[in-house]
């Protein structure tokens, strides 16, 4: 059965019980692709079944080319579409999520959105934007740029009418993203109105938040399964782990749902949960997948499943992550790690390694490095993270240990790979990039743990070089 408004009653899986006519735009989103379907709108949507969030509503905005295909989907769909829960046993729980009302795509009206941003009743913008997407100087990121100019010249005119500012959520995985958000717009503003930068700092808040749950990309396989499953076609459903957390700080300019009532943690500082999500979760996803990629894995569950690969992952958690963290209040981090291990590990979701290896200029030097910076700077080991850095050179080299090539999926791929192609010539080449890696390249303690690991990966391959690291003191 076709996925509209005419179905939703219907349809063989639950959906939204409230009438979505009555709900009005509180948030505006940009970035409206799987994670926050699976996340910040299944919160909403949550709010909305229990009646709490009638003017809290989110209109999406998508502001770059291959958001146009969102645009269509939603609209033929009412804004519609199914959320899918991969549990670990194999089963699948589904539900329709209904609090996406409206979708818009700006270069076909940018006056319209910019209008929507500016209204007193839109008192949260969120972002989606990927990690490297608050870079404002990137002369690639024209369409990334276009959210400032947008939110921006909505803040002008809403300074020039009297209305207040509304929140600034971001909730991409970046260490201090409320800060980061913060820097963006103001510097894009700067250049605009000083006056205006000034009054953004004056009055608009942004809230960091930590956001965490694993969201593969939708898959042909996916749509199909659900209509066979379950009786409903879906033209973009999203499927999710069952674990799904969000820990934001209690900070807004002009109001905000109950969020508490929806499993939101509120908090004043969300600095220990991002930290020990960033270091922990991503760093570790990074630390697996260019191991798993060049030793023939090709799913995320399947490298997950195999203990020498496990075995690495906790080392790296234990020995080299856990010691730059901050205590966590009410997490036991032993629990943490071992749960992670498990949700990587769970079959039903399908994500795959290719996925993981993705974009990671942006990924490595937020969620990694910052450990091996933290490490140097202690005394402590920088080991199992150096190596995990010259697994994404030899990744980077775009051939795999069998002699196929590799799609380096990154914005800086054209770069990156001829210095990957140098480096057995030059083995520092790559993290001479200063670009991505800063100093580390005059690291002493660094860069031998690297040289070591690259060669390894060269002589003897990924799983050998595994071996002999769980086994090196």
């Amino acid at each position: 059965m076709k996925l509209d408004k005419s179905t939703l009653g219907q349809l063989p899986i639950a959906g939204p019980t409230y009438d979505r006519d009555k709900v009005e735009v509180g948030i505006v989103h940009f970035g409206v692709g799987g994670f926050h379907r699976a996340h910040q709108a299944m919160y909403v949507d949550r709010l909305l079944e229990k009646g709490l969030a009638r003017d809290w509503g989110i209109c999406g905005v998508g502001v770059m080319p291959a958001d146009r295909k969102m645009k269509e989907v939603m609209e033929s769909q009412d804004g519609l579409y199914t959320l899918i829960l991969q549990n670990p046993d194999g089963s699948r729980d589904a539900r329709v999520i209904g609090s996406i009302v409206d979708y818009r795509y700006a270069p076909d009206d940018a006056e319209a959105v910019i209008e929507l941003l500016a209204a007193p009743t839109t008192r949260i913008i969120s972002l989606t934007i990927t990690e490297g997407g608050y870079n404002i100087d990137v002369p690639a990121a024209e369409d990334r740029e276009n959210v400032f100019q947008l939110v921006v010249e909505a803040l002008a005119r809403r300074r020039d009418r009297g209305v207040a500012s509304p929140t600034i959520v971001s909730c991409d995985n970046i260490e201090g993203n409320g800060h980061v958000a913060r820097e963006a717009f103001i510097a894009y503003a700067e250049r605009i109105d000083s006056d205006l930068a000034e009054w953004i700092g004056n009055h608009t808040k942004f809230p960091n938040s930590m956001v965490d749950r694993i969201t593969p990309v939708t898959t042909p396989e996916v749509i199909a399964d659900l209509g066979k499953e379950f009786g409903v076609e879906d033209q973009w459903p999203v499927v999710a782990e069952p674990f799904t957390s969000w820990v934001l700080e209690d900070d807004f300019s002009d109001g905000r749902p109950p969020f508490e009532e929806s499993g939101v943690l509120l908090v004043d500082d969300v600095t220990p949960y991002e930290l020990m999500k960033l270091r922990l979760l991503n760093a570790s996803h990074q630390s697996l997948c260019y191991f798993a990629y060049l030793a023939g894995y090709r799913l995320v569950h399947d490298a997950a499943h195999d203990p020498l690969f496990a075995e690495f992952l906790l080392a790296y958690m234990d020995s080299e992550a856990t010691p730059t963290l901050k205590p966590v209040p009410g997490i036991s981090l032993p629990e943490y790690k071992q749960t992670l291990i498990e949700r990587f590990a769970n079959p039903g979701v399908r994500d795959t390694i290719a996925r993981l290896c993705a974009d990671s200029s942006d990924r490595i030097p937020k969620w990694l490095l910052p450990v091996v910076r933290a490490n140097l700077d202690s005394g402590e080991p920088v080991r199992l993270a150096a190596a995990t850095v010259a697994s994404w050179a030899r990744y980077t080299e775009g051939v795999d240990e069998q002699g196929e090539p590799i799609k380096v999926v990154d914005q800086l791929a054209e770069s990156l790979i001829p210095i990957a192609e140098s480096q057995r010539e030059n083995p520092t080449a790559f993290i001479e990039n200063t670009a991505v890696f800063g100093n580390l390249a005059s690291e002493p303690r660094f860069v031998e743990a690297y040289l070591w690991a690259l060669d390894s990966l060269h002589r003897s391959g990924a799983r050998a070089t595994l071996e002999t690291l769980l086994r090196k003191p």
